[in-house]
């Protein structure tokens, strides 16, 4: 009687490829969880950076002056109707963003940083903005044309 052969792993077989892809994984994990500070703080930026270009086109399309507020983990993007400077509640729409809510370990230097301030025109006022974390810190500029980027 011939006998049928099996095609399979073996268990040694099964074993070893464990064995190798949890020391694969115990290289890696480390490795992978020191990078997450550093991309945290870029998505940060390219949030910031985001919104300040939101605010540039929100001062065009309403034709008032919009301010960006900065505190220690938050920004205030909000539109100045009556030149005033000063935040109304009936000015229109007022939008708060926290950094903390997907950027934990991510907040603003606010020695470094300055409100800027976006003309009907598009224009705004030459600012820099500072994000920090354990990871290092990143800057936003804002030149005087309006254009936002990040350094």
């Amino acid at each position: 009687m011939l006998r049928k052969r099996e095609s399979g792993f073996t268990l040694i077989e099964m074993m070893i490829v464990i064995a190798v892809l949890a020391i694969m994984a115990a290289i890696a994990i480390p490795n992978f969880m020191a990078l997450l500070p550093g991309m945290r703080l870029n998505g940060a930026a390219r949030q910031v950076m985001g919104d300040l270009m939101a605010a540039r086109m929100k001062a065009v399309k309403l034709n008032q002056r919009t301010k960006v507020s900065f505190n220690a983990n938050s920004y205030e993007i909000w539109n100045d109707a009556d030149n005033s400077g000063t935040v109304a509640d009936n000015e229109g729409d007022d939008k708060e963003r926290t950094l903390q809510t997907n950027y934990h370990d991510v907040s603003f230097d606010l020695e470094n940083t300055a409100d800027p301030v976006f003309s009907p025109r598009g224009t705004a006022t030459n600012r820099t903005i500072t994000l920090e974390n354990p990871s290092g810190s990143k800057s936003i500029t804002i030149s005087i044309a309006g254009r936002v980027k990040i350094n």
